[in-house]
């Protein structure tokens, strides 16, 4: 057993993990956060999808211990708890883009930080962002619409 301290969506969580537990485990299953979900095991599905270091990652695919030190975003920190939802998740809402909801946790952190290095992407380069995620039940038509719905609040509260 090794002992690894990680912040997660800005708390402290440290826990004793054996060298091949997977990110995924431990975030759901030390941390207790239950947003972040596990579909394929594979990293192809998507779901499991976090932000490291801002950057987004496939948690089913990384060990836990590759993650000490460092700090981690979860679904459960894209907004604060008490406070307004994030933009992605009202417009998500808005223009119904989500049925069951096993994909979009994943989906919003692998967006997020695609739409701060590209603030007004084009539809091809929104699908291509959207390329490592599957979704069973939208056929992504919403989806797409939700993240364009985004970047046009941005910009009408940028003017």
């Amino acid at each position: 057993m090794t002992t690894i301290s990680v912040t997660i969506n800005g708390a402290f969580h440290e826990g004793e993990v054996e060298p091949r537990t997977l990110l995924s485990d431990f975030i759901r299953h030390q941390a207790g956060l239950t947003g972040t979900k596990v579909g394929c095991e594979q990293g192809v599905c998507g779901a499991c999808t976090v932000q490291l270091d801002g950057e987004p990652v496939r948690s089913c695919l990384m060990l836990a211990i590759q993650a000490d030190g460092r700090s981690l975003r979860t679904i459960e920190g894209l907004s604060p708890e008490a406070g307004p939802l994030h933009p992605l998740q009202r417009a998500f809402h808005e223009a119904h883009a989500l049925q069951c909801g096993f994909c979009t946790a994943g989906i919003l952190m692998s967006i997020e930080p695609f739409l701060r290095e590209h603030p007004a992407p084009s539809e091809a380069e929104i699908r291509e962002a959207l390329a490592g995620n599957l979704c069973r039940c939208t056929g992504y038509r919403g989806i797409i619409e939700a993240v364009q719905l985004t970047i046009a609040w941005e910009e009408t509260s940028n003017m």
